[in-house]
């Protein structure tokens, strides 16, 4: 688990932020849609997730807003195979646990299209907003975080650049 002082950084290094008018924990909390459009709120919640054996469920959703996004026929199926061996087949190594998840058959996969997985992605994501995510902003891992940012918002290079921030701007 980060502690709060460990910085995160982003895939090009650079320490990752969410300075927006609502940032972090106070984002997250409005929504589940908030939390997946936050790379650390991502994070986080595959990390509760994985306390509670169900990081596939965001996994899955995750690869699927990928997929949307794929581009070409062939590597629409080599997806779309990725996702149905990793996620749906019976013998898939991180199984969601979907309704009507027999009744997608390998055939569909020759015939791609980005929304094929649509219905499998709203189900799992209705249960990752009713079940999971509840449950994760009263976890640890959430409260830890929240108080982190609460901390580092209180400290005193904060309150600084802060004022700093009002003389220039009042002046």
């Amino acid at each position: 688990m980060l502690g709060c002082m460990e910085k995160i950084n982003d895939s090009e290094g650079h320490p990752s932020s969410s300075h927006q008018t609502l940032k972090g924990t106070s984002k997250w909390a409005t929504s589940l849609e908030n939390l997946l459009e936050d790379p650390e709120g991502v994070k986080r919640f595959r990390e509760f997730l994985k306390k509670e054996f169900s990081e596939e469920n965001v996994l899955f959703w995750l690869a699927c807003e990928e997929f949307k996004k794929t581009q070409g026929k062939k590597q629409m199926q080599e997806k779309a195979k990725e996702i149905y061996t990793t996620f749906l087949s019976s013998k898939a190594s991180s199984q969601v646990n979907v309704e009507g998840q027999s009744r997608l058959s390998e055939t569909i996969l020759e015939t791609p299209h980005p929304l094929m997985f649509q219905k499998l992605q709203d189900q799992i994501f209705n249960l990752m907003k009713y079940d999971s995510y509840s449950r994760f902003l009263k976890s640890d891992i959430f409260l830890n975080h929240q108080k982190c940012e609460e901390q580092e918002e209180n400290s005193p290079e904060a309150q600084t650049a802060a004022k700093r921030a009002s003389r220039i701007y009042n002046t």
